[in-house]
């Protein structure tokens, strides 16, 4: 009986050690970029908080670059009066071409909801904005945010619901990210002159600092770059290289569009009067 329960002992104490090794850390995954003492990773690396006041934001990148896969972040929203405040979560790559996923997170005065703005750029170029009201408060507890991104299309989603797909159009002439590697990014920074109703509310200094949090980043994705090892394997689950929308995914994108899309770029036409852009006239769903 004593030797079985040394054996039992033995293997929860290699669980337990595999189940370490393996968990996610922001000092293992991420270097703070700006803000100094305003970014913070705590409890052993498993959070990071970014804060912003009238002197500065902060910021954090990956260690490494990657080309294609699926980046999941937890974040929990600054509270209260957030007017003028953008916490971000994104994918970009670097120079005057890059490539760029954007999670953009608009602060708005106490009871307004946050306006979440998506936006992909492909060789320096942008303007596929998608904006959303949340069906929920982002600043109670945490939520995942997550992007997908494939050589076929880039799949934002919220809770595992996705709230938008960018298909690659690149045979109707559409630039799809593809052949750049990018870094992931978040940072909390002050907007005020457009962020939040387009630049008529300001930040007010006297709630600063505002603080956002962030946990449980994981990349499931193509690791790039010299002596890197995929965190992806013949044993992962890469069900994100061809990943698209079910049934039960069309749906939901048609009820979040239907229900809490508040901008479109696809239907802008005072925006853009010479016409709409190719992918807009695709079936967005595929």
């Amino acid at each position: 009986m004593a030797k079985s329960n040394s054996n039992l002992c033995a293997v929860l104490l290699i669980s337990i050690l595999i189940v370490a090794a393996s968990a996610g850390s922001f000092y293992d995954d991420m270097d703070i970029t700006f803000g100094g003492e305003r970014a913070k990773i705590l409890n052993g690396g498993q959070d990071l908080s970014l804060s912003l006041d009238q002197y500065s934001g902060s910021g954090f990148q990956s260690k490494h670059e990657y080309l294609f896969g699926r980046f999941d972040m937890q974040l929990k929203l600054v509270p209260g009066n957030s007017a003028g405040t953008v916490t971000t979560f994104y994918l970009s790559s670097q120079g005057a071409g890059h490539d760029e996923i954007d999670f953009e997170f608009l602060g708005n005065s106490t009871g307004n909801p946050y306006t979440i703005h998506t936006n992909v750029y492909s060789q320096g170029k942008g303007n596929k904005e998608q904006q959303f009201h949340l069906w929920f408060d982002p600043t109670a507890a945490f939520h995942t945010y997550t992007i997908v991104w494939n050589s076929l299309r880039i799949i934002f989603l919220i809770d595992n619901i996705p709230v938008r797909v960018f298909n690659n159009n690149d045979a109707a002439g559409v630039p799809f990210p593809k052949s750049q590697p990018m870094r992931v990014y978040a940072s909390l920074w002050n907007a005020d002159d457009w962020a939040t109703q387009g630049g008529r509310v300001k930040t007010d200094w006297t709630n600063a600092p505002f603080t956002a949090s962030y946990r449980k980043f994981n990349a499931n994705a193509n690791k790039v770059g010299p002596n890197s090892v995929s965190t992806s394997s013949e044993n992962d689950n890469q069900s994100w290289s061809t990943q698209g929308l079910d049934a039960a995914g069309r749906n939901r994108i048609r009820w979040v569009q239907t229900k809490h899309m508040i901008y479109n770029y696809c239907n802008d036409r005072k925006r853009f009067p010479n016409g709409i852009s190719a992918e807009c006239k695709s079936s967005r769903f595929l």
